[in-house]
């Protein structure tokens, strides 16, 4: 159990001046102490909104209630509540999934309980990671909630729709937290790079590091800071490289330009601090990917798949291998990409072209025999033939109709002739008499009945006129034609 840190843990003011400055990470330095400072979010931020709320009063016939935080890493769940635990009279108490059990939130309920009858403080829980709670956890809260002992601010990166009691979230308000724009991020790393809590102008950053360092945070604030914080360290090393060069080496001893000074020499012998540029080769040598936003059991793995079957269906190749890309780094069960791409050949593409289900079964056995990462080659290769495979569902809508009959109790006795005849008493009942041999009659197509009495003449299978289907659609006529005596018996 953590109590808020005060303003130096957090990288406050530091007296002791640039090469004082706190250790403590450059995200962390720089987290907003008011609302006002935190970027992105409006939609949460407004005037009068529960957030505001939980900051000021916490009195009167509508006071704040407890709050759920879903959004993905980096957009400001713990700043949040660091600026909720700076609000007037509180107490805060910060506990972590990860660490705390049962006990530890008893106690918490029990020391809030006491805050508020003897000395009239409201607490605010702020639980990180409430998804990592069991339900026996999570329902060790709702006494605390509901009889509001505690103000609980809770964080998810998962839907909460998933991973919370419904109990705990009937009694608290859901708010969503986007992924940060690009400005956001931009202004966040401006801002790191001259305010004396963060880099304090020890450097400068080149326009092209900056665009490298907001296309690898991918909306996610701690990454952009972090990876400016990296970036920064390289620039500052190598800057102290040339200030110290090797023996033999430009700057050093027995070069005859030794006496040109390093930028760090330089502010060795009094002169002031020039600003080491960070440029886009430091940027690159400390951080060089984007990072992959995906939970494997929760709302970007539905979303993420939901996109790529959409994907395929709309014979869009290049947006299906976008969203494999994703499914393969953040390292989905490539089982799971195969069983669905067996799904896919056979709803959305059928008999346009039947050898796409066959692509989409060699490819999940051959995942199955050679395993990762070679096994992305032939997931690639299943999805580049069924996004650009024509797609016919009607098949599986031909299916789905006659479930629909046989549901809606449409399932007559089956004809006498089409019966088994082939145990003892059968052909008494008349089991198998007058059954046409199919292979004995011309074209190997006889003219008889097949369905029950009610549903003679109800076609199920449409086919389309794409791909394969097209030449199926003809022939069916004649099929049709033929079995039900409707027609001409030659093909």
């Amino acid at each position: 159990m953590d109590r808020a840190p005060a303003d130096d843990a957090v990288g406050g003011p530091d007296p002791a001046g640039r090469r004082g400055r706190s250790r403590a990470p450059l995200a962390v330095r720089m987290r907003p102490r008011t609302l006002d400072e935190v970027v992105g979010q409006q939609h949460l931020l407004r005037p009068g909104s529960p957030l505001r709320a939980l900051v000021g009063a916490r009195s009167g016939p509508a006071a704040p209630t407890s709050v759920i935080l879903w959004g993905p890493p980096g957009t400001g769940k713990t700043t949040i509540a660091q600026v909720i635990a700076r609000g007037h009279d509180t107490a805060f108490v910060e506990l972590s999934a990860v660490t705390a059990g049962v006990k530890d939130v008893r106690r918490v309920m029990d020391e809030a309980l006491s805050a508020r009858d003897l000395h009239g403080r409201t607490t605010v829980l702020f639980l990180d990671e409430i998804h990592r709670f069991t339900k026996a956890q999570q329902d060790a809260l709702l006494p605390g909630v509901e009889n509001g002992w505690v103000t609980l601010v809770a964080a998810t990166t998962e839907n909460p729709s998933f991973s919370v009691i419904s109990p705990l979230l009937s009694r608290s308000l859901m708010l969503t937290l986007q992924p940060l724009e690009r400005d956001d991020i931009g202004q966040l790393l401006d801002r790191a790079v001259v305010d004396p809590r963060g880099l304090d102008g020890a450097v400068a950053l080149a326009p092209e590091a900056r665009e490298h360092l907001l296309d690898v945070a991918a909306g996610d604030a701690r990454k952009a800071l972090t990876s400016l914080e990296a970036a920064a360290g390289v620039a500052l090393s190598h800057a102290g490289d040339v200030a110290h060069p090797a023996p033999g080496a430009a700057g050093g001893p027995g070069d005859e330009d030794g006496d040109k000074k390093a930028p760090a020499a330089a502010a060795a012998d009094g002169e002031p601090d020039a600003p080491v540029t960070v440029t886009l080769e430091h940027a690159e040598e400390a951080v060089n990917r984007a990072a992959v936003r995906y939970d494997k059991q929760g709302d970007q793995h539905y979303d993420v798949v939901s996109a790529f079957i959409k994907s395929i269906r709309g014979s869009d190749v290049d947006a299906a291998m976008h969203y494999l890309a994703r499914m393969v780094e953040a390292g989905e069960d490539p089982r799971f990409i195969a069983r669905r791409l067996i799904i896919s050949a056979s709803e959305d593409i059928g008999m346009a072209d039947p050898s796409a289900l066959q692509t989409a079964v060699a490819a999940a056995q051959a995942v199955q025999l050679i395993g990762m990462p070679e096994g992305r080659i032939p997931l690639a290769e299943a999805v580049a033939h069924l996004a650009t495979a024509p797609k016919s569902n009607a098949s599986y809508t031909a299916l789905d109709a006659a479930i629909a009959d046989v549901r809606a109790g449409r399932a007559g006795p089956v004809p006498l002739h089409l019966r088994d005849a082939h145990y003892p008493g059968a052909q008494q009942l008349g089991h198998g008499r007058g059954y046409q041999y199919a292979h004995d009659a011309p074209n190997a197509v006889a003219r008889q009945q097949y369905p029950p009495d009610e549903l003679v003449g109800r076609d199920y299978y449409a086919p389309t006129p794409y791909g394969h289907e097209k030449q199926v659609g003809h022939r069916l006529e004649i099929l049709r034609a033929m079995v039900r005596g409707t027609g001409s018996s030659s093909d």
